[in-house]
């Protein structure tokens, strides 16, 4: 390619709406140009980086036993309704409809396209286990789309589904899927995590989630550095405490906190570490009748350390709060006779269903709410104050310092970019549809499902959100706009310069190397300012001075400063970066 024929159009400033590095500086190097909220024009130098990324999902997919399709954008909403995700998924879905009235979706996503196409192909186990993917553009219409292609509303996905006749093999496809996932992002040269995620109401350990790990991520990631244990926020668990609870030390007491509603203020005032405090959370369940309305409520009290978080994934594990919701003004006072404020369990006005975290469970002499405005106790203590609690359940967010589940030492915390999501659906879907093959006992079963996502437009977004420095981006070899740029300065006004150019681009071409060459003839100021911002990572400088000199100038992109290469010799260093033999 020569750049006088390819379209580059950087700019010297982001837009104003641009928050993150990613949406800065794809921007600026006029690799995305946005249309509309959350809508943009991949352009070419963009859709080169988003082309690299597909060949290598789409090759280790291949490579993995899948069988690619490409299902509909939009697609009729009777198969929606089968699963009832027609109704139940929220204004996420765009629902339209055709001239005759009859309503369509745009795609988030195929689970019910896919299904359909597994139960009228696939009516034995002899033809199973079987893995349809395809590379398609989605849309989700995001309330705040924002952060350019991290959180747009139309995107780019590979997805897979794995239809398999049982659990077991259904989880070897698993499996086989989670290791094509490591092949393609070690392919890409990211620094990733692959996490424990949540699985939801659909339950099992099977759903994994891969991050690259970028300062601007918006999840966080808990490991152990010294084992590979990771997981997300959501599912990340610690060693349970030691054990057992001190025996109470001090006398229970009202004490006056005028003012001070919160455990932080409480343990200032008190002048306690704020870990011997205790936070009151009010849930509620509601049981309903055939009609959907409410015949009788249940609420509970959840006790945690003023130190620590409410993981509302895990509540909703605790049996019983599976469909919680937070008590109303109304239920608490009832319950409590305060305002939110100066809860605590003790001093009840009805009874309430008590969970504790665990970590509250072997706590003495503890400091909680009255149940009275500007008033909370000090020196609470089961067993003696109140009674022990109806359960005990791990309920927390894990804080980084906290023991590894695996024993192997502490765990850290860091921030990380969702990529990629591995998950066993199991046979939601094919019971919901009735999705069924004829098994090896010779009766109907329900396919045994997977799915497998990779967010193929946000993925130059996260590796940029890694992988960029005041210059501009640095783009991995494996997923870069170009790899090599030849930048010939003056080659207008020298032959000698022109020559030794055309040269090296001929004969990085015959090796196969996406080269570039900037036969724009701009000054050297602005096309090397140019090529740092669009990150191309291995840059080659001819000058007449330099050729005069018998010199070339390499740099790869995150080199401080270029070395000086006899011409003769450029091509062998070249290859030698690129790994070519």
């Amino acid at each position: 390619m020569k750049a006088s024929q390819f379209l580059i159009s950087t700019l010297k400033e982001a837009p104003a709406d641009a928050e993150v590095v990613s949406h800065k500086l794809m921007t600026r190097a006029g690799m995305i140009k946005k249309l509309g909220a959350g809508i943009y024009n991949y352009m070419p130098m963009g859709l080169r980086v988003i082309r690299k990324v597909e060949a290598i999902v789409r090759e280790e997919m291949n490579r993995a036993g899948g069988i690619e399709v490409t299902m509909p954008v939009v697609q009729p909403a009777e198969l929606w309704e089968e699963t009832g995700r027609f109704e139940k998924m929220g204004p996420e879905l765009l629902r339209i409809k055709d001239r005759h009235g009859r309503d369509f979706i745009v795609q988030p996503t195929s689970e019910e396209v896919v299904t359909d196409i597994a139960r009228q192909e696939f009516k034995s186990y002899k033809q199973l286990p079987k893995n349809l993917y395809q590379i398609q553009t989605k849309f989700r219409d995001e309330r705040r789309p924002r952060f350019g292609l991290m959180r747009g509303r139309e995107f780019i996905m590979k997805d897979a589904y794995s239809f398999d006749k049982d659990r077991d093999t259904a989880q070897i496809s698993y499996q086989t899927m989670r290791e094509a996932y490591k092949r393609i992002f070690d392919r890409f040269g990211l620094q990733y995590r692959a996490v424990r995620a949540d699985s939801g109401a659909i339950g099992g350990d099977l759903s994994e989630e891969f991050q690259v790990i970028a300062s601007t991520g918006e999840d966080a990631i808990v490991y152990c550095p010294h084992s590979d244990y990771a997981a997300n926020i959501e599912k990340a668990e610690c060693l349970a405490p030691a054990g057992p609870r001190p025996a109470a030390g001090k006398a229970m007491e009202k004490v006056a906190t005028p003012g001070n509603s919160t455990c932080e203020a409480v343990a200032a005032q008190l002048g306690l570490p704020l870990s011997q405090t205790v936070k009151s959370l009010v849930l509620a369940t509601d049981e309903t009748n055939e009609h959907g309305e409410v015949v009788k409520s249940q609420v509970w009290l959840l006790l945690l350390r003023g130190d620590h978080d409410m993981n509302e994934i895990k509540a909703a594990k605790v049996a019983g709060l599976a469909n919680f919701r937070f008590a109303t003004v109304g239920e608490i006072e009832a319950h409590f006779g305060c305002q939110p404020g100066y809860l605590g369990p003790i001093n009840l006005k009805q009874p309430v269903k008590l969970v504790v975290d665990r970590e509250v469970a072997v706590m003495a002499d503890w400091v909680c709410g009255a149940n009275e405005v500007d008033f909370h106790i000090t020196g609470a203590n089961f067993g003696r104050d109140l009674p022990e609690p109806d359960l005990i359940a791990d309920l927390r967010n894990v804080v980084a310092g906290d023991l590894s589940p695996d024993g192997a030492g502490e765990l850290a915390i860091e921030r990380g970019i969702e990529i990629g999501h591995v998950f066993y659906l199991g046979t939601k879907y094919s019971q919901a549809m009735n999705a069924t093959f004829l098994g090896d006992n010779g009766k109907p079963q329900h396919f045994e499902m997977g799915c497998y996502g990779i967010g193929v437009t946000r993925l130059p977004a996260a590796a940029v959100e890694q992988n960029h420095d005041e210059r501009g981006m640095i783009w991995p070899d494996a997923i870069a706009p170009f790899t090599v740029v030849i930048c010939p300065i003056g080659m207008g006004r020298s032959e000698a310069v022109k020559e030794e150019a055309f040269k090296l681009y001929e004969a990085l071409l015959a090796l196969g190397v996406d080269v570039i060459l900037d036969d724009r003839d701009e000054r050297p100021g602005a096309m090397l300012a140019d090529w740092e911002l669009i990150g191309v990572p291995h840059r080659v400088v001819l000058g007449d001075r330099g050729l005069k000199e018998g010199v070339v100038e390499y740099q790869a992109r995150r080199d401080t400063e270029a070395a000086k290469i006899a011409p003769a010799d450029v091509l062998a260093h070249l290859k030698g970066k690129l790994g070519l033999h």
